[in-house]
């Protein structure tokens, strides 16, 4: 990183800037976000930073792709307000949803495995009987009725209408469609993502279109659990210097 040598360890906002990448405006927000300490002033009213400041701003630069942007500021946020406990009360949360995440998706592959093969639909020659209505599958799934309204919209699921009383009806594949979108969203995937990969799954008459993307799920799982061991040391050396 570049340094004012006119100042010895006393630097500019370009310098703190320039060494990571940033306009010297970020570093400003940064530092009235509570991102970074307060910088020092020269006698005409001018910032500067110091080698801590450059510390924090690594080490909230490391936080960020593990923990996402709100929860780094908030944990830089408690560290400079000599909180220190928050902050490790905001990473414990952030590691406990990242386990979560992961146990979603291993839920996402046992449901894919208890599923039986699909086999293309064959035309329907008179009145389907049977089915789950909304509210019992929305009951199952642990969500709202209004939800599964949403994702028809969307063209996750496509229940059949009852004769008689108009009400839905979510036959064994839209109960199986139900269950994946619900599984898919658990995971962070948005509703455009997850209706062409149901499009796949009912074209293909199988779940292997689906491999890919938990493969990718995976991979994203993993790059965030370094994200965070990479955060965290930045973090630590951050705290050392602090004291």
């Amino acid at each position: 990183m570049g340094r004012n040598l006119q100042t010895g360890d006393r630097l500019r906002p370009i310098d703190l800037a320039r060494g990571h990448g940033l306009s010297t405006q970020a570093v400003r927000n940064y530092e009235e976000a509570g991102i970074l300490p307060a910088a020092g002033r020269t006698p005409s009213g001018y910032r500067t930073y110091t080698p801590l400041h450059a510390r924090a701003l690594r080490a909230f630069l490391a936080l960020v792709p593990g923990h996402g942007h709100p929860t780094a500021t908030a944990i830089m946020q408690a560290v400079n307000a000599d909180a220190p406990e928050e902050a490790l009360r905001l990473i414990d949360e952030s590691h406990a949803q990242l386990l979560e995440d992961r146990r979603t998706l291993r839920a996402v592959e046992n449901a894919l495995r208890d599923l039986a093969p699909a086999t293309a639909p064959e035309p329907a020659t008179g009145p389907r009987t049977g089915g789950t209505f909304v509210g019992q599958l929305a009951a199952q799934l642990g969500i709202r009725p209004a939800t599964l309204r949403k994702w028809e919209r969307a063209g996750l699921v496509r229940p059949r209408r009852d004769p008689l009383t108009g009400y839905r009806v979510y036959d064994e594949a839209d109960v199986r469609d139900a269950r994946l979108a619900h599984q898919l969203r658990r995971g962070g995937y948005l509703l455009e993502q997850i209706a062409p990969l149901l499009d796949r799954v009912r074209a293909a008459g199988g779940l292997e279109p689906l491999e890919a993307t938990l493969h990718d799920w995976h991979g994203r799982l993993s790059a965030r659990g370094r994200a965070m061991l990479t955060g965290a040391a930045e973090l630590d050396a951050y705290l050392r210097e602090r004291e």
